[in-house]
This record gives C-alpha cells, sequence and structure tokens, in this order.
C-alpha cells in the first residue's frame, strides 16, 4: 500500500464530510413546493462519488468519500450543543426532505462503489486505428 493510496483515501474523506455537511445543511431548501435543496444535494453527492470512482478508479477511494458523507450527515443531523437542530425530525409518520437525504447517501455510496468494471479492452479492435498502424502508401506510423 503506497502513501499516495493512502492521501487519496484521506483527501476522499475530507471531501466526502464537506459534501456530506452542504448537502445536510442545503437539503431543505424548498422552492415552492419542489424539494430543490434535497435534489442539488442529491445529485452532487451521487455527481461527487462517481467522479471520484472514474478518476481515482478505486473503489476504496469512493466508498471512502461516501463514508466521509455520511458521518458528516450523521454529525450533523443530531442535536447540538447549544440544542440546535439542523435536521428537524418530521412530525408523525411523515417523511421529510432529511430523512430522504439520510437515506440517499448511503444508497449512492453502495450504488457507485459495487457498479462493475467495465473493461474498454474488450472493444480496441473496433474500426479504430491502433498506435501501430501506417498511413498507407506513407510507411508512416500513426501515433509514433
Amino acid at each position: 500500500m503506497s502513501i499516495a493510496r493512502v492521501g487519496t483515501w484521506v483527501v476522499s474523506v475530507v471531501i466526502g464530510i464537506v459534501y456530506g455537511v452542504a448537502g445536510t445543511i442545503g437539503q431543505a431548501a424548498m422552492w415552492g413546493p419542489v424539494p430543490l435543496g434535497l435534489v442539488v444535494a442529491t445529485v452532487g453527492t451521487g455527481a461527487l462519488l462517481l467522479a471520484v470512482r472514474l478518476l481515482t478508479a478505486d473503489r476504496w477511494a469512493a466508498l471512502a468519500t461516501g463514508i466521509g458523507a455520511m458521518v458528516a450527515t450523521l454529525v450533523f443531523s443530531g442535536r447540538g450543543p447549544g440544542g440546535s437542530v439542523v435536521v428537524p425530525a418530521p412530525e408523525g409518520a411523515d417523511i421529510s426532505t432529511g430523512i430522504v437525504w439520510t437515506i440517499a447517501v448511503p444508497i449512492l455510496t453502495a450504488l457507485v462503489v459495487a457498479w462493475p468494471v467495465m473493461s474498454s479492452a474488450k472493444g480496441s479492435s473496433g474500426g479504430a486505428l491502433s498506435s501501430s498502424a501506417s498511413v498507407p502508401g506513407t510507411g508512416v506510423g500513426v501515433g509514433n
């Protein structure tokens, strides 16, 4: 295990915490009847998880990002030291944006981490010039 890989995981956790805090605070924003804050927080977190998975090609980095977001969501969803509540509990059996947000983050994380690897090596000869191909009549290789 290299230091660079561990560093990637640490940075991923920190970025996940930042997105988790922002999503937890912003998920309650409404635009009329539309829960715009929840939509933006969910799409943003999903895009972050997907970007980390694709850019690092590492499931563990995506998992670290998701864990950071989940930890931030849990910490900021509870009652603060002064008694304030960022994500209030719904009355009765209602479903609030806070509950949807709390469930959406682990589901998004699980989907991105568990998604299979799509290898591009299967279709590499599908009509594209390879690096050893040459231009007809010139003897000059393409990509050399």
